[in-house]
């Protein structure tokens, strides 16, 4: 693994950061898992990860502890023909999954949502050729609880014994642990200490990764050489990355643009985003980062690129190192923002509002402010229709802010685009893309200098949703939901996956606005001619 600051500036920020840390005896504390860097306060035994109490490599060990079974796992699913492989989890786990088998080009599917159109798509693959794995590491979030029971019934239904084809992957003494063990499902426990924000490469993900096919071995090769460097004063990628993005946001470079563009890593700035954002966005304070944006040059912008020189900072070494450094650089970062990157706050927050939500008889979805076609606006806006509603927006974000969406919904959506026949794959992608609620940031992203960001619900409630509600207060919040064609009823509970879904935006958007933070939801009548209407009207602008 090598770090490189490219520009002047961040390379003299970076040394000058990282000198103090080192007088400070931080590598050396963090690689001895020492809580107190966050304070004499800090929860001894919760989340893994470099500077808690315990030795912070133990889940590293403990995954290639666990590669006999991984591979007996996997031998028993290819012998079964078992080649739909599903992984619900939440947080960050199944980004860091994403990540592996996109780059290593195995088939995945990944559910860290509650949409019913998108469990209905991975519903609509054959039982007998799926196994599923359930990850959840405090074993607490409703959509594990949700996929769980969903899938419980899908196999019983197909007269398969549930207990033959899901994997649970949860935190000794966790709620799902015991709900796993009264339903006589097995169960892998996470190695000791990994509850919380986990490892990428923990047990939460490469079980799911091994089933699929990816090569976890050399995952784990790759990282045992970058980890012995963690513990270095010198020559310590993970001290050199975490001090040039600390040092950068100190000095007001604080969104952080990140570049893969010829990286042979698939989606890894997605797995970044959710790690970055979740460790240091509370007190007011935190590092933005911004995927998929061209840079604007502006103050504020730190450009970071992976194996290529297009940035202020360049990123190089194989994926299963990737994962520890930048993990440990967060926490480096975190500490120089004087921030627990493990205290999630408003993460727990957001799953006890949803709780609330859903014990009322009817979710307080409110009266909208305006309808535009198959969308209706919810907020206290002056706008009229939706190019008037976005450059309200744009021009509501302050110096130094940002707007961030987040939709609630399908994101695999756009795939089902009517597409000519005989389309050639430049048709595809563009019919795809004015299909797709992603757009929409990169058509308004066109029409500001200000970062926009976009992510899916409730992934972001995990991840980047602490950044949202715990960083600084100069953010404006899009959410996106829609109304649900089909809906899928949860086994056991008083609810559907749409009425959680929407119960779970409601919760985020209650969030901002106890906060004093600029919100407002947008609601598709009908997804897919909303989808296409928002579009249009952000090209209006």
């Amino acid at each position: 693994m090598k770090v490189s600051c490219r520009e002047e500036e961040v390379a003299s920020a970076a040394a000058s950061a990282a000198g103090r840390l080192v007088a400070d005896g931080v590598p050396a504390r963090l690689a001895a898992g020492d809580p107190t860097l966050w304070g004499e306060d800090a929860e001894a035994g919760t989340p893994a990860g470099p500077g808690r109490r315990g030795d912070p490599q133990a889940p590293y060990r403990g995954s290639r502890e666990l590669l006999p079974e991984l591979g007996r796992l996997a031998e028993r699913a290819r012998a079964q023909g078992l080649t739909h492989v599903v992984l619900a989890g939440a947080g960050g786990s199944p980004a860091a999954a994403e990540v592996i088998c996109d780059t290593d080009d195995v088939p995945l599917t990944v559910l860290d949502t509650t949409d019913p159109g998108q469990v209905l798509r991975a519903l609509a693959e054959p039982p007998e050729a799926t196994i599923v794995v359930v990850a959840d590491a405090a074993g607490s979030a409703l959509e594990t609880d949700a996929l769980l029971r969903v899938y419980e019934r899908y196999f019983t239904q197909a007269g398969i014994a549930p207990a033959e084809r899901i994997v649970v992957v949860t935190g000794p003494g966790s709620p799902l642990e015991a709900r796993a063990r009264e339903s006589g499902l097995p169960v892998l426990l996470s190695a000791p200490g990994s509850g919380g924000r986990v490892p990428a490469l923990s047990a939460y993900t490469l079980v799911a990764c091994a089933l699929a096919g990816a090569r976890v071995e050399r995952l784990l090769d790759d990282a045992g050489q970058a980890l012995p460097l963690l513990s270095l004063d010198t020559g310590n990628p993970g001290l050199d990355l975490g001090a040039a993005l600390g040092g950068a946001a100190l000095g007001g470079r604080d969104k952080l643009l990140l570049e893969d563009q010829l990286s042979a890593i698939t989606g890894l700035p997605g797995w970044i985003e959710e790690l970055i954002a979740g460790s240091t966005g509370r007190r007011g304070r935190g590092i933005l980062p911004v995927v998929g944006a061209d840079p604007h040059r502006s103050g504020d912008e730190l450009v970071v690129a992976i194996e290529s020189d297009v940035g202020d900072v360049r990123v190089d070494g194989p994926l299963g190192a990737q994962f520890p450094v930048w993990e440990y650089a967060a926490a480096v970062a975190a500490l120089l923002l004087e921030v627990d990157p493990f205290d999630r706050p408003d993460e727990a927050g957001a799953r006890d509002e949803t709780d609330a939500l859903l014990a009322l008889p009817d979710l307080p979805a409110g009266a909208p402010a305006f309808t535009d076609g198959p969308v209706e606006v919810y907020g206290g806006v002056t706008a009229k229709d939706l190019p008037g509603l976005f450059a309200e927006l744009l021009h509501t974000v302050p110096a130094g802010g940002h707007l961030s969406i987040m939709a609630y919904l399908d994101r695999l959506a756009a795939f089902d685009a009517p597409v000519p026949n005989g389309a050639g794959f430049e048709q595809l992608t563009d019919a795809w893309m004015m299909a797709d609620a992603a757009t929409l940031r990169a058509l308004l992203a066109l029409r500001t200098d200000r970062p926009v960001t976009f992510g899916w619900g409730p992934r972001c409630l995990h991840t980047t949703g602490q950044f949202h509600k715990g960083g600084p207060q100069n953010g404006v919040f899009l959410l996106i939901t829609g109304a649900a064609a089909e809906d899928v009823e949860v086994p056991g509970r008083p609810y559907t996956l749409g009425r959680l879904q929407l119960a779970q935006a409601l919760a985020d958007l209650g969030a901002f606005e106890t906060r004093g933070r600029p919100a407002v939801r947008l609601h598709v009548t009908d997804r897919a001619a909303g989808v296409a209407h928002l579009l249009a009207a952000a090209q209006e602008v």
